[in-house]
């Protein structure tokens, strides 16, 4: 321990700092942190994408076929449940996924861009238009057949990937584009939930879904009766997912419903706070006065332990969970999503027959131009007739260089892919090469276009030439 102290470092009375502790000292905002967050996500998922193109094609491929595919239960007793690796990710594991969506896009409605209806008006109206031309296009390149179930595939946008470039150019693009992005998404989001929840479920089992629907009864309750411990919200989310799971209705659903009944409202309002915290801070230094040692002090303890239950109470349970949830979902969950199904077997000599089928041209088509026309269509619209604003130092050309971003479907897109084709390996494989090869050509369009019209430190506000 004496060795411990004496490589810290001194920056003050009392305080000592390890090497790697000074990054920590940074106070961030929490859309500051979002966007940091999703800066470093959209690294690691594209590196772990690699890595499994890599997996994919090489000396490792059957191993990495086998892997995904190795079964794996969990039971008591007579009871088993048992699914592939690939689908404990893919139902389970990205319930998790979904939960943060849920609480992403409940904050926004509440307190975000999307809790005011004039500032709301653009980005949903951009996303609506970033989800319908897609699909059109994809329609009229696929109208029948077994590729016509893709048509949900080119419609979704990957927020980390997409607010990862842009956030790349924050020296260069207001912030309120960045917000912008951020708000479109969501809505993304939530019109990708819902097309999933209605058009991609075949069969219902009408007795789990009431058990379902029971439990997520259940969950509203305890929002409604001020319950604000997150374990309850636990047992009973689980619940709700495996009765989904065995209704038909995707099981991942359970994560954006749970999130939705999260208490948005704190327990102890900021000035009773703060009124709270001055109190225990007079008491804190009249204790440090008789024995400053906080490790035999028990009246100090007992103070420290007070204030960190009151940071707990004067944050809503959504804000926490939100918070302590993001990071082992973008690090952990979504590059082990990544990773097992953005494995593509790539034939160089049928490279030919990729590029001219039917559902390859209809994702990458309808992410890339369906999703520049669409929302930079309906932005177009909204402004021309009145119906909504630019966001503030914002021009419209930068709206267009968002909505080549917006071709980015990685996350969604290939998760929506897995339901439109089960059990079909080959149109499998033509979505997900266009969902990569135009996830890239968004990226790096989008990307390029944005920085050839934007300026470093400069942007000014006008809208579209009427």
């Amino acid at each position: 321990m004496k060795h411990e102290l004496k490589q810290s470092a001194p920056t003050g009375e009392g305080v000592y700092h390890a090497p790697w502790e000074r990054h920590f000292d940074k106070v961030l905002t929490p859309f500051e942190e979002f966007i940091h967050r999703q800066t470093t996500s959209g690294l690691l998922l594209m590196g772990t994408a690699v890595l499994a193109l890599i997996l994919a094609n090489g000396p490792l491929a059957h191993a990495y076929e086998h892997l995904i595919h190795t079964p794996m239960s969990i039971g008591a007793g007579s009871w088993q449940l048992e699914m592939s690796l690939h689908h404990w990710i893919n139902d389970g594991l990205m319930v998790l996924f979904f939960f943060v969506v849920g609480l992403e896009l409940k904050r926004e409605l509440l307190v975000g861009e999307l809790a005011n209806p004039r500032m709301a008006a653009l980005p949903i109206a951009a996303a609506i238009g970033g989800m319908v031309v897609p699909a059109l296009i994809y329609f009229v390149i696929n109208p029948g057949g077994e590729g016509a179930a893709g048509w949900g595939i080119p419609m979704a946008t990957d927020i980390a990937f997409a607010i990862g470039a842009l956030a790349l150019l924050a020296s260069r693009v207001p912030k309120a584009l960045i917000t912008f992005l951020v708000a479109l998404a969501i809505v993304d989001d939530l019109g990708a939930v819902l097309v999933i929840a209605i058009f991609y479920t075949d069969t219902i089992a009408m007795g789990p879904l009431g058990m379902a629907g029971a439990m997520f009864a259940l969950l509203i309750v305890l929002n409604m009766i001020g319950i604000r411990n997150a374990i309850p919200y636990f047992v009973v989310a689980v619940l709700l997912w495996f009765a989904l799971l065995q209704s038909g209705v995707h099981a991942t659903l359970a994560g954006v419903l749970g999130a939705l009944t999260v208490p948005a409202q704190p327990k102890y309002n900021p000035k009773r706070f703060c009124d709270h915290v001055s109190e225990l801070m007079e008491r804190f230094r009249e204790s440090h006065d008789k024995d400053a040692n906080i490790m035999t002090n028990d009246d100090m303890r007992a103070v420290v332990q007070t204030l960190e239950n009151g940071v707990h109470n004067v944050q809503a349970p959504l804000q926490r969970l939100e918070h302590g949830w993001h990071i082992p979902v973008a690090y952990i969950v979504i590059p082990i999503f990544a990773l097992a199904n953005a494995g593509i077997p790539l034939d160089t000599g049928s490279l030919g027959d990729t590029l001219s089928n039917p559902v390859m041209l209809g994702v990458a088509l309808g992410l890339v131009l369906g999703k520049f026309i669409g929302i930079t269509g309906a932005s177009w619209l909204m402004l021309r007739f009145g119906l909504a604003e630019l966001p503030k130092d914002t021009r419209f050309v930068q709206i267009a260089g968002v909505s080549l971003l917006g071709g980015i479907g990685f996350t969604m897109s290939i998760f929506v892919a897995q339901l439109a084709f089960p059990g079909n390996a080959e149109l499998l494989v033509m979505a997900k090469t266009g969902i990569l090869f135009a996830s890239l050509l968004a990226g790096v369009s989008g990307f390029v276009w944005l920085y050839l019209v934007s300026r470093r430190g400069t942007a000014k506000s006008s809208a579209p030439s009427h």
